[in-house]
């Protein structure tokens, strides 16, 4: 019995255009300005000492902005960076420069799976902080109130097994008892590795049905009864 749902969220429960069309451009256009303003609060501050960490060398305010704009242009999945994104997206979903697309199929089954007592997480390459402002400021109001909690590359990289195994751990359930839902077919054999049952979504032509995972187009198709754990 499925006792826990993880999702992924860009091609999952949010359309990668949002992503790649709304928020990493507006990241990109506000990251200088962002820097510049609060480079000496401490939450700000300490991303871009982990920055230099990640380069491995000392770099002045402007090269850590030039290694930042670098990042988002080569679509890196680093730490900082996806912190401090979060941080810029923050201050654009408050302003309502931009609310946070959600399926609305998604939307409905994540509050039926809730009401019927089913532990919800997030896992994304995003932050935690992103993951919660998306949720938070959806097209279907505030969502997050559905989750029990929240996993970003902290944890681990969504391709290794090992992530998933700690993701079970913390949640404190047999991997067994755990469905992963993604778009992409390496995060779903990475959790497959580890014990989890998995489904794919497929949104739209440009992803890549895998031959390994049962595809669906949306969250309406899924039935997690008819999922056995082993």
């Amino acid at each position: 019995m499925i006792k826990a749902i993880v999702t992924d969220i860009e091609g999952t429960t949010t359309s990668l255009s949002f992503v790649k069309d709304v928020l990493f451009p507006y990241a990109r256009e506000q990251m200088a300005d962002f820097v510049q303003q609060y480079a000496s609060e401490p939450d700000v501050k300490a991303q871009l000492d982990e920055v230099c960490d990640v380069v491995g060398q000392q770099l002045d305010l402007e090269q850590v902005i030039a290694q930042l704009v670098e990042w988002i242009d080569e679509d890196k999945k680093i730490t900082p960076l996806k912190a401090l994104q979060g941080m810029i997206w923050q201050a654009g979903y408050k302003s309502g420069d931009f609310t946070g697309h959600v399926y609305e199929d998604a939307a409905r089954k994540l509050r039926d799976w809730h009401g019927q007592g089913i532990k919800l997480y997030v896992f994304s390459s995003g932050s935690v902080k992103a993951q919660q402002l998306i949720f938070g400021y959806s097209d279907f109001g505030d969502l997050t109130p559905l989750f029990s909690g929240y996993f970003d590359t902290r944890i681990g990289s969504k391709r290794e097994a090992e992530a998933y195994a700690r993701i079970a751990e913390s949640i404190a359930l047999p991997a067994s008892e755990i469905l992963f839902l993604s778009d992409i077919e390496q995060e779903l054999d990475a959790a497959t590795e580890a014990g989890m049952q998995t489904l794919q979504l497929i949104r739209d032509c440009s992803t890549s049905r895998s031959n390994h995972h049962v595809s669906l187009s949306d969250f309406t198709e899924i039935d997690i009864s008819d999922i056995k754990s082993a």
